[in-house]
């Protein structure tokens, strides 16, 4: 499998649509999570195979295990800031297990970590702040927006655009940020709070990259619809956001024409749906979103519990939908 081959097909594509510059077919992209190559090799190799578009080249077998990073091998890791990670299942990702600040007077003696490698993690803000804190914790400290908060934040804060600051160096032409900021019904903190204390940081960390001449490109999970606005405001040139939480006649509604979106499709519906309704499903949301101008692209994120027929059903309906024409 070729990354590199990929994006130089995709990128192109994703700066047109994020400009409404008219791109030529539809960008979409396919990840897929090791375990799914390690329960499937032939066949995912096999499809691999039939969808260079989307994988690249695939020579002889391909070994997932030989691409493994730290965060998709089972057991436990601790992190730079020194959180314990926690992988039940190899090929599929963590969760913070250890969190590091159980008290508020903790985050006082907290040193930035010395780390400088320009590696911006999926969760590197917000779900950094629940990492350290956990949970509970955190909401209690936006809840009572405690003195100890700003300072945490402003911690994290000068890390991240320390690692910034090397990463445009080495990135172009898209930079890929990620960190979820929703649950299934709304952003736990609310959006005013979020807008308070983080749409500044956002910001901060977003003109790096803009200075730089990069355009960015943010992942959320969740339900994030109220601060669709505040993204953009903060800096984001294209938003990779899921279908199921936030609702597909919404995301028609705020983002068609003016807030260019890269859809996830609906991940929750891969492992349970027919093959026909996998297709239709991708055909639903193009046909909901699609401008000839741009602004859209596709993502397919595909897990272990993903039947096979789904998978051939999934990227067959990616395939036809790359030259959609309303």
């Amino acid at each position: 499998m070729n990354i590199k081959e990929v994006l130089a097909i995709q990128e192109p594509l994703l700066i047109k649509a994020m400009n409404y510059s008219n791109p030529e077919e539809l960008p979409i992209s396919v990840g897929v999570l090791p375990a799914l190559w390690m329960k499937h090799p032939e066949e995912m190799t096999d499809i691999a195979k039939r969808h260079p578009r989307f994988f690249g080249t695939v020579s002889g077998g391909f070994d997932a295990r030989a691409h493994f990073s730290g965060v998709y091998k089972a057991g436990d890791f601790t992190d730079e800031w020194g959180c314990v990670w926690s992988i039940a299942e190899e090929g599929v990702g963590g969760i913070v297990t250890g969190h590091p600040l159980r008290k508020r007077e903790d985050i006082l003696a907290l040193k930035v970590p010395e780390k400088r490698d320009g590696h911006m993690p999926h969760g590197f803000l917000y779900l950094r702040l629940l990492d350290l804190r956990g949970f509970e914790e955190a909401m209690i400290d936006f809840a009572e927006e405690c003195d100890e908060l700003p300072i945490l934040i402003d911690k994290v804060a000068e890390y991240n655009c320390a690692q910034m600051e090397i990463a445009v160096q080495t990135t172009a032409p898209i930079l890929y940020l990620g960190d979820d900021l929703g649950m299934q019904n709304g952003l736990a903190i609310g959006p005013e709070k979020w807008r308070k204390y983080l749409k500044p940081v956002f910001t901060k960390i977003f003109s790096i990259a803009r200075r730089a001449g990069l355009y960015v490109h943010m992942h959320t999970d969740g339900m994030v619809t109220e601060i669709i606005p505040d993204l953009f405001e903060a800096g984001a040139h294209m938003l990779n956001l899921q279908y199921r939480a936030n609702g597909l006649d919404n995301l028609a509604r705020i983002c068609k024409g003016g807030y260019p979106l890269n859809l996830d499709l609906d991940r929750q519906l891969f492992p349970f749906a027919s093959p026909d309704e996998c297709r239709n499903h991708v055909f639903e949301c193009v046909e909901a979103l699609y401008l000839p101008s741009g602004g859209l692209g596709l993502s397919v994120e595909l897990g272990p519990d993903v039947p096979i027929p789904n998978v051939e059903a999934l990227l067959q309906a990616a395939e036809e939908c790359r030259f959609y024409r309303q």
